[in-house]
Parts: C-alpha cells; sequence; structure tokens
C-alpha cells in the first residue's frame, strides 16, 4: 500500500459533482467471493422508493452532475430502473447500468439500446470454472459471456471491468475479451471491502473519492464512494441533494477519506471515475481507459 495522507481542507478538490452512483440494490443472483457490498440473493432494495430516486436524479441534473451509474447488487432487478433510466435521459444525463449480463430480458435489451445510455460489466476468466468459482453461480460464465457478445452485436457502448481475484489468467482473459471485439476494458486487483476484506485483498480506495463524484445508498446516505459507505455526508430522503452537496457533513464526510499520498500530490488515477472491484481501474498505467470517459 502506497502511504496515506488525510485531506482536511477539501473544498477546493471536492468541487462541483459531474459524476454520482445511484445503488439501487444489494439484491443480486450472484455471491461474488469479493463483493465490496455483500450483495446477493438474500439482499434487498433497501428503503429508497423510487419517487425518492427519480427527486435524486431530478437534483443531481440540476446540481450539476452529468452521469449517474446504476449500481447495485444488480441494479437490473429493481423494478424502477427503467423508470429511473428514462428519468436521467429527460434531463440530458449520461446513464451507464453496471450488470452482471447473467439475464437479461427483451425490454431489458431495449432501455439498454438507447441513446445515452452505456453497460459495464464484470469479468473473471476464459475458464467457465474458474470464473464461477468467483460468482458462486454455476452457468454465470456462459450467461455472461453471451450476453457480451448479444450487447457488442447490438452495438451498445459496453465496458468490461476485468478483476485479478488470484484465480484465473487474467491475461488470457483480457486477450479473449479484445478477440470477442470489447475495446474497452479495464484492469484492477480486488479491493478491501466487503467479502473481500478479511481476504487477502490487495488494495483499499483509489483516492479519488467524494472527489467530483458521489454515491447514494440503498437507504439514501449520501457517501463519497460506493465502497466508502462508512462516511455519512447525510440522507437524501430529508435533505435534498444539492443541499447535502454544499453542506459541510459532505465536506466532513469527503475529508476524512484516506488519500494516497500520489494523489496529494497531484496525480489522479486515471479512469475518470472510481474504481469498485466490480471493474474500474484506479492508477495502473498499462492498462489506460479507452476514449470513452465515464466519469
Amino acid at each position: 500500500m502506497p502511504p496515506t495522507a488525510t485531506i482536511t481542507s477539501p473544498g477546493a478538490e471536492i468541487g462541483t459533482t459531474t459524476f454520482l452512483w445511484l445503488d439501487l440494490t444489494r439484491f443480486c443472483t450472484l455471491g461474488c467471493t469479493h463483493c465490496y457490498n455483500e450483495s446477493g440473493p438474500a439482499g434487498d432494495h433497501g428503503t429508497m422508493t423510487v419517487d425518492d430516486w427519480l427527486r435524486v436524479i431530478d437534483d443531481g441534473a440540476a446540481h450539476g452532475v452529468r452521469t449517474v451509474r446504476f449500481i447495485g447488487g444488480e441494479p437490473t432487478l429493481h423494478p424502477g430502473l427503467p423508470d429511473l433510466v428514462d428519468r436521467a435521459l429527460a434531463a440530458g444525463l449520461g446513464a451507464e447500468v453496471f450488470t452482471n449480463l447473467v439475464y437479461v430480458s427483451d425490454p431489458m435489451w431495449g432501455l439498454f439500446g438507447q441513446p445515452g445510455v452505456s453497460l459495464a460489466t464484470s469479468y473473471y476468466s476464459s475458464d467457465p470454472d474458474r470464473h464461477e468459482q468467483v460468482t458462486r453461480r454455476h452457468g454465470s460464465h456462459t450467461r455472461t459471456r453471451g450476453n457480451i457478445i448479444e450487447a457488442l452485436r447490438r452495438s451498445i457502448p459496453l465496458r468490461v471491468g476485468l478483476i485479478d481475484t488470484g484465480i484465473a489468467d487474467v491475461d488470457r482473459a483480457h486477450s479473449e475479451l479484445l478477440g470477442l471485439g470489447v475495446t474497452n476494458i479495464r484492469r484492477d486487483v480486488v479491493r478491501a471491502f466487503g467479502r473481500a476484506a478479511g481476504g487477502d485483498a490487495k488494495a483499499g480506495g483509489c483516492g479519488n473519492c467524494g472527489l467530483g463524484r458521489a454515491a447514494v445508498q440503498p437507504d439514501g446516505r449520501l457517501t463519497p464512494c460506493v465502497m466508502i459507505s462508512d462516511r455519512d455526508g447525510g440522507n437524501v430522503k430529508t435533505t435534498p441533494l444539492a443541499e447535502l452537496l454544499t453542506g459541510q457533513q459532505w465536506r466532513d464526510a469527503v475529508g476524512s477519506v484516506p488519500r494516497p499520498q500520489r494523489v496529494v500530490d497531484g496525480c489522479v488515477p486515471n479512469d475518470g471515475s472510481d474504481c469498485p472491484p466490480a471493474g474500474e481501474t484506479a492508477c495502473v498505467p498499462d492498462y489506460p481507459p479507452s476514449d470513452v470517459h465515464d466519469g
């Protein structure tokens, strides 16, 4: 781990929040061994209603947010996702859905195919057994791989997060994805949150948490990142998002996040958004992001 420093007066670093995670649910068809928020088949959608989420999208757009990412859990399992994506598009926002691509219904393909919508997914191995050793669901490799191919066939913008869990040959998986036609591939190590916190995790946060970005959790809490969920910037169920983002509680939450020294010294992680173990690169110069920017 690199040396860290805490930014105690982050006013200039916080700036305008342009990227917002909407963490819709803890319900997921998979039970990935490294899941940063321990989602799975026993999870639920939390206490945020669809109207609560719609209000967050409206408030975010009015406050300067340009991109929202729907994540979970598995966001396609949330019954309000179509309405939420439509509201984001109507507000002029870019909308990315971070899905495991295990099951995609025909209506969901229609949703994904709308202009302004993009997809992201995670991939662990070109070997089905090793992939499923991570996801803990038989058949998940075939389904995810098949739906990656289908997304490409439909010309839906897609990025794939390739995570080195220590189980499989990520270079081989990277080559396979390139062969399938995936051009936007991010590589990362497992990060020490959720189920991975007690294992052989190699890194924590990327150091960009709260800097131009924020996350809304399923219970309405505003946090600097979907992974850094113990820093509480207030709750959107009781206070409008724009008010929270300009308030002292948010400044305190962001200011309490440990920063890798390289961030304080001016090296900002290169992915433009974040680094959850579901699929983003923090600072891996060997595999820079493509020209598709998402943050």
